[in-house]
C-alpha cells in the first residue's frame, strides 16, 4: 500500500533546487544495512526515509519495516528506559529583524523602539526580570533553564561589543537607547539565568553570531566568554536544513551551514555540551534531510558534545511560507514516524533521540517512542516559540503526566539531568510526584495549579 505524496511537498522545479531525493541505492539493501548495524550512506538514508526512490509516495509496509529496525536499535543502545527533564524556558526578547520564513515567534524590531508604533504583545526581558523567573522555578524543583530568543538589534556580548558597535557600527544594530526596554548583554542575561546550580542551556549558533557581528571575534572567543558568564551547554537550534539551498530559501539572513557547524565545533572546543535539532516538513526534500543526518553525525564524529538530536516538525499554521502559498501543511505523521526513525538510524554515535510532545502532540509523540525516540522532552513551565506559531499542544507537563503516559506504553519512566549524566528511575508509586534532581528539588509537584506558569 503506498500513501501519495503530501501536498506540502513543492514541484521538484519549483525552488531549482541541486538536490533531489533520488539514488541508485535500493530500499532492501538500505534495510539490511540498517538491520546489520553497518553504517548508512546518504543514499541508503534516502530509501529508508522515501521508503524507495522507485515511486513516489510512502510505502506503508516498508515504513512499518523501518520502523521496527528503528526501535529494535532503540533498545539495543539505551533500553526500555524514557528520559525526560523538569526544566523551564525563558526566552529573553521577541525582537528580531532576521527574517525567517518558518518562524511567528519573533516580532519587528522596530515596534519596540522608544518612538515605535507598539502593535506588538511581544516582549523583551531585563536581567533582573530573567533573574526572577529563574529564582521562582528553582523554588518549584526545576533545574534546567532553556533560552532561546530573537535577535535584537541592540544586544552585544558585552560592554566592550557595545562600544565597538557604538563606534564602528555593524550589521543590525542600534543603539538601547533607541528602545523601551534596554535587553542590556549577552553576559548579564546568562549571568543573570545562572542562579545557583541551574544547568543554562542558551545561546544557539545564531545568537553567537549575532553576539560577535561587527567585530573578528572567533566563535571560541564569544563561547569562552559565556561559558564564564554561567553558560552551561547550548542548544543546537537554527539548524534547520544544514543545506544552503533550503536555507536561502527559508532564512537567507540567517548564518550558513558552515557557520553553524563552525559555532557547534567551537562551543565544544571551550568544553560546552550540545544538543542538534532538524526543522523539517517546509520546501526541502529527502535528500536535504539526509544531508542534514549526515552533516550532524560528521559533526558528532569529530566533537563527541551532542548529547541528543531533536527531530522537529514544522509547524506551518501562522507562518509566513503557509501565509505566503509556498507550503500548504507540515509534514504528514508518516513522515515524523520516518524522520525519528531514521535518525536513530542513521546518527550511530549520538544515544538519544528525542520526542517532542510541543510539536508532536501526545499521541504521536507516544508513538515516536516505539520509532527510534528515547527522550519525551522537559515539563517547560512556559513556551513561547510553537505556541506562537500557532502550535496545538500544551506548554507544561507535569513529572505525574510523564510517569503515566511512559507506564501506559510499557516504558520505564526517569527523570535526567541535562547532560544526561545523572538520571533517576521513578516508581509510579512514588507520592508526592515531583522532580528530585535539582538543587531545591525535593519530590514536591511543580506547580499545585498547573494552569499557571513561571513567569505569571
Amino acid at each position: 500500500m503506498v500513501e501519495n505524496r503530501p501536498t506540502n511537498v513543492p514541484d521538484p522545479n519549483e525552488f531549482d533546487f541541486a538536490y533531489r531525493a533520488e539514488t541508485d541505492q535500493s530500499f532492501e539493501n538500505a534495510l539490511e544495512k540498517a538491520r546489520s548495524g553497518e553504517r548508512l550512506s546518504i543514499d541508503d538514508g534516502v530509501e529508508l526515509l522515501t521508503t524507495g526512490t522507485e515511486f513516489d509516495g510512502i510505502d506503508l509496509e516498508r515504513k512499518e519495516r523501518v520502523l521496527e529496525a528503528a526501535d529494535r536499535r532503540r533498545a539495543e543502545v539505551v533500553g526500555e528506559e524514557v528520559t525526560f527533564v523538569a526544566n523551564l524556558n525563558n526566552n529573553v526578547t521577541t525582537a528580531c529583524n532576521t527574517g525567517c520564513l518558518f518562524c511567528n515567534f519573533k516580532d519587528p524590531a522596530g515596534e519596540f523602539e522608544s518612538e515605535g508604533d507598539r502593535r506588538t504583545d511581544g516582549f523583551t526581558k531585563t536581567p533582573d526580570e530573567s533573574r526572577r523567573i529563574v529564582e521562582n522555578a528553582i523554588d518549584r524543583g526545576i533545574y534546567e533553564v532553556c533560552s532561546v530568543s530573537g535577535l535584537h538589534p541592540a544586544l552585544a556580548l558585552d560592554a566592550e561589543h557595545r562600544e565597538i558597535l557604538k563606534a564602528n557600527g555593524g550589521p543590525n544594530y542600534k543603539p538601547a537607547s533607541a528602545y523601551r526596554i534596554d535587553p542590556t548583554t549577552y553576559i548579564e542575561q546568562i549571568s543573570a539565568m545562572s542562579v545557583g546550580d541551574i544547568h543554562v542551556h542558551s545561546m544557539t549558533p545564531e545568537e553567537a553570531a549575532h553576539a560577535k557581528r561587527g567585530t573578528e571575534w572567533s566563535y571560541e572567543h564569544v563561547y569562552k566568554r559565556l561559558c564564564d558568564a554561567g553558560l552551561d551547554s547550548v542548544p543546537g537550534t537554527a539548524a534547520e536544513i544544514l543545506v544552503d539551498e533550503v536555507r536561502d530559501v527559508i532564512c537567507p539572513n540567517k548564518i550558513n551551514t558552515d557557520d553553524w557547524l563552525a559555532a557547534m565545533s567551537a562551543s565544544a572546543s571551550v568544553g560546552l555540551d550540545t544538543t542538534a535539532t532538524i526543522m523539517y516538513g517546509h520546501v526541502e526534500n529527502e535528500m536535504h534531510r539526509i544531508m542534514h543526518l549526515d552533516r550532524v553525525r560528521e559533526l558528532q564524529d569529530r566533537t563527541g558534545a551532542i548529547t541528543e538530536f531533536v527531530p522537529l516538525s514544522f509547524i506551518h499554521y501562522d507562518t509566513p511560507l503557509y501565509d505566503e502559498g509556498m507550503v500548504t501543511a507540515g509534514a504528514t505523521r508518516d513522515e515524523d514516524e520516518l524522520m525519528i526513525a531514521v535518525s536513530r538510524l542513521y546518527l550511530d554515535s549520538i544515544e538519544n533521540i528525542q520526542s517532542s510532545w510541543v510539536k508532536f502532540g501526545d499521541e504521536l509523540g507516544l508513538k515516536l517512542l516505539s520509532c527510534g525516540a528515547n527522550d519525551f522532552m522537559g515539563t517547560i513551565l512556559s513556551e513561547e516559540i510553537t505556541k506562537r506559531a500557532g502550535g496545538q499542544f500544551g506548554e507544561f507537563r507535569s513529572v505525574s503526566e510523564y510517569v503515566e503516559m511512559i507506564t501506559s506504553i510499557g516504558r520505564i519512566p526517569v527523570e535526567r539531568s541535562t547532560d544526561y549524566r545523572k538520571q533517576r528511575i521513578i516508581d509510579p508509586e512514588e507520592r508526592p510526584m515531583g522532580p528530585m534532581l535539582g538543587p531545591a528539588a525535593d519530590g514536591t509537584p511543580l506547580l499545585d495549579d498547573y494552569s499557571v506558569v513561571a513567569d505569571d
